[in-house]
């Protein structure tokens, strides 16, 4: 495995994977929305849903793994477009698992636990979903087409966090500029998950990939946290204010789209196949410290064509 595609570039997953991928593989980089400049890896720009450009793509660049990062991942945006999400989250990753199958080359599809309702937890690979959202409902159908098209691929529902192109796209990144700034922020107390810091979820990613495992996977933290008390101990790991997290209801906050109160996730089924338990919430948050630290956020700013 020496050359990997990795679609989705410039996003939070896309980028840091290929950031970090680039010191051991040859590395080519999808990506549509934001363009990127400077990345020490070669880029394509390129809308994957439009009819034949996945083939394109991949005769051009002749990887040797594919990992499909790429996503309408804003939740609320799903709900305005049901069409557009449809097309990008459920038809494209259909269309990547047929020719990765017909190439012979090793898929990674990246999904989410969004797919179940949260009304009980600790769901397993084999509980049944009920996606309340659009973007939940488009994403398990993409899981599915990527089942019914190949069924080497590897299947990785996900939650992580990190430092993002923006400095928008996760939860964490929220929680630590608004309380950087002094600024109230709300935390849902009846919200819970299994967060997994970014560079943890590559390095279980690769493994998952080397060891030549198919099928699906919850590749999430073993500890589970609410999202109030996951912004408590963001502000606790930066040394700052836990006070300015407010404890609300997510039924309080006005959101758009319905979201799951309960996605914890069984992560046995992968701790088996890896030979070890996934990562607690320690060492990840202690992480997202260390690179805000070394400026990383400012290094990944740099990275944006404005």
């Amino acid at each position: 495995m020496k050359k990997i595609l990795v679609t989705g570039a410039s996003g939070l997953l896309g980028l840091n994977l290929s950031l970090l991928l680039i010191r051991e593989y040859d590395v080519t980089g999808v990506i549509h929305q934001d363009e990127l400049r400077g990345v020490p890896y070669p880029v394509i720009i390129s809308d994957l849903s439009l009819r034949g450009e996945p083939e394109k793509i991949i005769d051009q660049t002749h990887p040797d793994a594919i990992i499909h990062t790429a996503a309408m991942a804003d939740v609320d945006v799903c709900e305005d477009q049901p069409q557009r999400a449809a097309e990008v989250n459920s038809i494209l990753p259909g269309t990547m698992a047929r020719l990765a199958k017909s190439h012979s080359i090793p898929l990674m599809h990246i999904s989410t636990d969004a797919v179940f309702d949260g009304s009980k937890g600790n769901y397993t690979e084999s509980d049944a979903v009920n996606p309340l959202s659009v973007y939940a409902r488009t994403k398990y159908q993409g899981e599915m087409n990527v089942i019914s098209e190949n069924s080497q691929a590897i299947i990785a529902r996900v939650n992580f966090y990190g430092w993002s192109l923006r400095g928008d796209r996760s939860l964490a990144e929220f929680f630590a500029y608004q309380l950087l700034a002094g600024e109230v922020v709300n935390g849902f107390t009846d919200v819970y998950f299994c967060t997994l810091h970014v560079l943890q979820l590559i390095a279980i990613l690769m493994e998952m990939l080397a060891k030549n495992l198919s099928g699906l996977y919850h590749t999430v933290s073993c500890q589970a946290i609410s999202k109030f008390d996951f912004g408590c101990a963001v502000a606790r790991q930066f040394g700052l204010e836990e006070n300015l997290v407010k404890p609300i209801s997510v039924q309080d906050a006005g959101l758009k789209a319905v979201r799951s109160p309960n996605l914890t996730l069984n992560t046995e089924k992968l701790a088996k196949a890896l030979g070890y338990e996934l990562p607690d919430q320690r060492e990840g948050l202690k992480q997202f410290h260390k690179m805000y630290q070394q400026g990383f956020p400012l290094t990944l700013r740099k990275y944006l064509k404005e």
